[in-house]
């Protein structure tokens, strides 16, 4: 009787002893699991966080060059904005500034050798190497109209607004999709009509 009932016992302890170890297996995995998908999730932040950098630089870089004096006095070469003024206008009704055509509108890249004055930055290269990053913009000519509020300051004068669209696009390499940023431009320029 004694026997069976240390037996008994000594099972007991060993069942409640693999449930505990079960429990803290079970925990174990959870936290990994948690990490992993934390970790994967942190990465893709940043990943997204470089690609939107890397949009904004473009459309910073498009406004560099259009204000660049060396360059608009250069009559051999077009900053983006007066490129995309004598390029294809962009319906928005029926078309899209899109990250990946490249055939359309003007385009610029922004490498990693930064701004240069008196430059077209149409060079191919990465924003940066580690890790490879891709930054371009695209910008296009929408319309002229007249200036709004400007009627006192210009009066009757032979000025209109021009207005354009600049995405800035920002890729890592690894990546299927492209982070894209827009902003309005609008230029004051002599009126075409």
């Amino acid at each position: 009787m004694n026997y069976l009932s240390k037996h008994k016992n000594s099972g007991m302890v060993m069942v409640f002893s693999l449930l505990i170890l079960m429990s803290l297996t079970i925990l174990g995995v959870s936290s990994v699991s948690s990490s992993l998908m934390q970790t994967k999730m942190a990465t893709s932040m940043e990943k997204r966080s470089l690609s939107f950098d890397a949009a904004e630089s473009a459309i910073a870089a498009v406004m560099f060059e259009s204000e660049d004096e060396a360059l608009l006095s250069d009559t051999a070469r077009d900053d983006p904005l007066s490129a995309a003024r004598s390029g294809t206008l962009l319906d928005l009704g029926a078309q899209d500034l899109s990250c990946f055509n490249d055939e359309t509108w003007t385009n610029r890249i922004l490498t990693k050798n930064g701004l240069t004055k008196n430059t077209q930055h149409i060079i191919p290269g990465n924003y940066t190497d580690k890790p490879v990053v891709q930054s371009w913009s695209r910008a296009a000519f929408v319309r002229e109209q007249p200036c709004v509020g400007s009627s006192n300051v210009i009066g009757g004068s032979n000025i209109s607004c021009h207005i354009f669209i600049v995405r800035g696009c920002g890729q890592m390499d690894d990546s299927n999709y492209a982070v894209a940023n827009s902003v309005n431009a609008s230029v004051f320029a002599p009126a075409t009509q």
